[in-house]
């Protein structure tokens, strides 16, 4: 039977920023249920076509959420633990799943344990929770003490997830995120620096729970099989693919996308059966529309995510053609948004449309989903390959010109008929093997061979 997660697209949102939370914590103050906010746009989610959530991190924190203060209590800048799980359950109602963030790598300064040690030093019972903790030598911050830090970061204090208490911590953490909001699954920060073995008790653990819960991990660099595998998580961040889809665009060069692609998909390729977790944007980079040159390839763009291999993510507001760029600090790609004055005006009107479009196909249309991946025809600015499932064999046609582009494209496996189920009505006869199909500039076609 197959996982939920083939059928799903993802709607990613980055809570602490989209329900206007305050950048800093006040752990003087009471409960603020800012998570609220999301009820007015599950409608909007679901009519856009995504029918699973990944909220960031919601759990108590000093400032952006990964720098955890308690792993139990969800962050007072968003509500209580109690207004989560009535978000959790109306997503549920609505047949949406729910994956949250697990920061499992580092936690920060005001965690309790880690302050329990500035309190005590040597006495402290919780040294050795943390990596290389030496009282040998000072800090950055001044402590008498020195520990590693994430990638540099000394805010976030990194664990030592060999210790048996550290571990039993977290996993009773996911057990009571589990029982207490019904979640579907954990997208696992800095997964490629978080340890191998506790991934794998992390996935025996919740797999005895739940058989399809769902494990997705943070990973930038190196061999996703490492990573994705039976034994620990069901996907990864399909960050290759993230530079080539808008890469190949800016350079007129879908011979990079296509190359990677045919790489991770095509036969023989080294992540073959692998749903990895498609992107063109998240809280940690630019913005898409920021990264293009031309506004108009965000088409063709999102036309590509939707409709390549694995399992696409929309990054909210980047639906509208929202701009916004790191410039020293991540806050310009994670702002507050009000929902109802970007319906009424935004960068890209259509946009939103179009991808209301491409997920209704992707739903519609199993070789979508799950199907397999054969290149058909490359060059500067057209893209067309196949998916192939076991009952139908669609054609997928990009163009990223501003001009229609006309192409001769061969069906050696036959066929007499080319329907255009995302532009209705329009269709190409192939005769003898061929067919003369013209493109629209700067969108796409998705054909179904009849």
């Amino acid at each position: 039977m197959a996982h939920w997660s083939e059928d799903a697209i993802f709607y990613h949102i980055y809570p602490l920023g989209l329900c206007g939370a305050p950048e800093r914590n006040d752990f003087s103050l009471p409960a603020q249920p800012r998570l609220e906010r999301l009820y007015e746009w599950m409608d909007h989610i679901t009519w856009l076509g995504a029918n699973a959530v990944y909220l960031g991190p919601v759990f108590e924190s000093t400032a952006h959420g990964y720098d955890t203060a308690d792993y139990f209590t969800v962050d007072r800048r968003l509500g209580t633990n109690e207004t989560l799980a009535r978000v959790t359950e109306e997503f549920h109602r609505r047949g949406v799943r729910v994956v949250l963030d697990g920061v499992f790598n580092h936690t920060g300064r005001d965690f309790w344990a880690f302050r329990d040690i500035l309190a005590r030093g040597q006495g402290s019972p919780f040294c050795g929770w943390y990596s290389n903790l030496r009282f040998d030598q000072r800090s950055p911050w001044g402590d008498p003490f020195s520990y590693e830090g994430w990638a540099g970061n000394f805010d976030l204090a990194r664990l030592n997830l060999g210790n048996p208490d550290v571990k039993n911590h977290l996993l009773a953490a996911v057990e009571s995120w589990m029982r207490d909001f019904g979640i579907d699954g954990l997208r696992l920060d800095a997964a490629d620096c978080v340890s191998l073995d506790f991934q794998r008790e992390l996935a025996a653990f919740c797999r005895r729970s739940r058989p399809d819960f769902w494990l997705m991990g943070e990973v930038v660099h190196g061999d996703y099989r490492q990573w994705a595998n039976p034994e620990t998580l069901d996907s990864v961040t399909n960050y290759e693919c993230y530079k080539g889809l808008y890469s190949s665009l800016n350079d007129a060069n879908f011979f990079e996308i296509a190359y990677a692609f045919n790489r991770q998909f095509g036969p023989g390729g080294i992540y073959n059966g692998l749903p990895l977790y498609a992107f063109v944007d998240n809280h940690d980079v630019n913005r898409v529309a920021s990264n293009l040159k031309d506004q108009a390839h965000l088409y063709p763009l999102y036309a590509m995510l939707m409709t390549m291999p694995g399992t696409p993510s929309i990054y909210y507001g980047s639906e509208f053609g929202l701009t916004g760029r790191k410039n020293g600090s991540d806050a310009p790609l994670r702002p507050a948004l009000n929902l109802g004055r970007l319906n009424a005006s935004s960068p890209q009107p259509e946009l939103r449309s179009a991808i209301h479009r491409l997920a209704e196909l992707r739903r519609q249309h199993s070789a979508l989903r799950s199907g397999s991946y054969i290149q058909m025809q490359v060059a500067a600015q057209q893209f067309v390959f196949q998916r192939q499932s076991a009952d139908e064999r669609l054609v997928v046609a990009l163009n990223s010109a501003s001009q229609p582009a006309a192409l001769l494209l061969n069906l050696p496996q036959g066929g007499g008929w080319l329907e255009d189920v995302l532009n209705p009505g329009e269709g190409f006869a192939v005769h003898n093997g061929q067919a003369h199909v013209t493109l629209p500039p700067n969108w796409a076609r998705v054909m179904q061979v009849k």
